[in-house]
């Protein structure tokens, strides 16, 4: 798949969704985000593919929004402003919710709805060069339809100072407040993205997605009853499952298990 603003690549189990616009600093239109959505729906959909890495051309990342975009929103009526933004919303869900685990490389700078892309992956490695910035507040906006990836990204209390600041922070802040997991040199991101890989398609896939569900399920639920009973339901049935027992047996039997067969 090919487009304008976009590239996706499938290189056996692992999907590349590359964005590239570099001219524009890769920012979002409202064409860019319904790409990005169907690209995400495609990786998610394929059985084949096991990962999918989001990745993008030039020095940024993504600078969030588009100025020919923000000119026509500019004009928006309130409702007009609803539908713009539930499609940026659903483009968030549709990655965060991606059923394949999902990597942010991150190359370069990230401001503004760009930080919601990178918050809404699974894992993300940037490059010790890379600058982030949660710009809104300069322009008289706030980030709301990004927020619940970022804050679950970085915290409320970090949160707290980058929202209303929009001060630009480095990647060894980003770091430290766990809005990245891996800070390295431009020339080891992709060694880093690999490293992730090797891990991930080393799992059982059932396992991933699973796993990844109950990250979904039980992040920011009270420890009550009835999580209690999911998770013991979830664990049940991962066991009876026939990757599940697969599994269990291998390691018991000291041999690999049918999915790194051959």
């Amino acid at each position: 798949m090919k487009s304008t603003y976009l590239t996706l690549e499938v290189n056996g189990p692992v999907a590349t969704i590359t964005l590239t616009q570099p001219e524009v600093r890769n920012a979002f239109s409202d064409e860019v985000i319904a790409e990005i959505t169907r690209a995400f729906e495609t990786v998610g959909a394929n059985a084949a593919v096991r990962a999918v890495v989001l990745a993008a051309e030039g020095p940024a990342f993504c600078a969030g929004a588009n100025l020919n975009w923000m000119r026509r929103m500019a004009d928006y009526t309130r409702g007009e402003n609803l539908i713009d933004a539930g499609k940026l919303a659903e483009m968030l869900r549709v990655i965060y919710e991606c059923p394949k685990p999902t990597i942010a490389r991150v190359q370069g700078d990230v401001y503004a709805g760009g930080m919601g892309l990178v918050a809404a992956c699974d894992m993300a490695v940037a490059a010790s060069t890379a600058g982030f910035c949660l710009s809104e507040v300069k322009i008289g906006l706030i980030p709301a339809t990004i927020s619940p990836y970022v804050i679950r990204a970085m915290g409320p209390r970090a949160s707290h100072r980058y929202f209303l600041t929009g001060e630009r922070f480095d990647a060894a802040e980003a770091l430290r407040i766990g809005f990245v997991h891996q800070v390295v040199e431009a020339d080891a991101l992709d060694g880093a993205v690999d490293g992730l890989l090797k891990h991930l398609l080393s799992a059982g896939p059932a396992a991933v997605r699973a796993c990844k569900q109950l990250v979904l399920n039980v992040a920011e639920r009270e420890i009550d009853a009835s999580l209690i009973r999911a998770t013991v339901e979830g664990i049940a049935d991962i066991r009876a499952s026939d990757e599940g027992k697969e599994g269990v047996q291998a390691f018991l039997n000291k041999r690999k298990p049918n999915w790194l067969a051959g």
